[in-house]
């Protein structure tokens, strides 16, 4: 239970200042960022390398658990980490990995 909730807190601690940041600068604002520092071109890619990382393992693992894959692809796509900690959370209050013969 404890892990559980360390991962609503990491999902709550950086879901609610990303909401405020994406209302108050708008999605796509940190295209400008990307585009004009070579840092946050790095960054970006290295989290794109992750999330995609993320994916392969989610694609077999979701439905070893009888969890939908395609809600946490399309969220990790677009909101990174936001649908990586949903995933995780998801699957840790799901049932156990069903065994494999």
């Amino acid at each position: 239970m404890t892990k559980t909730l360390i991962l609503v807190a990491l999902f709550l601690g950086f879901t609610i200042p990303s909401a405020l940041l994406t209302v108050d600068t708008g999605y796509v604002a940190w295209l400008e960022l990307v585009r004009d520092e070579r840092w946050a071109l790095q960054l970006f890619v290295d989290l794109a390398i992750a999330c995609g990382v993320f994916i392969g393992w989610l694609w077999k693992d979701a439905p070893a658990r009888g969890l939908p894959r395609w809600p946490y692809v399309l969220a990790t796509a677009t909101l990174g980490s936001i649908g990586i900690l949903a995933y995780l959370i998801h699957r840790r209050l799901a049932r156990p990995a069903t065994a494999t013969a």
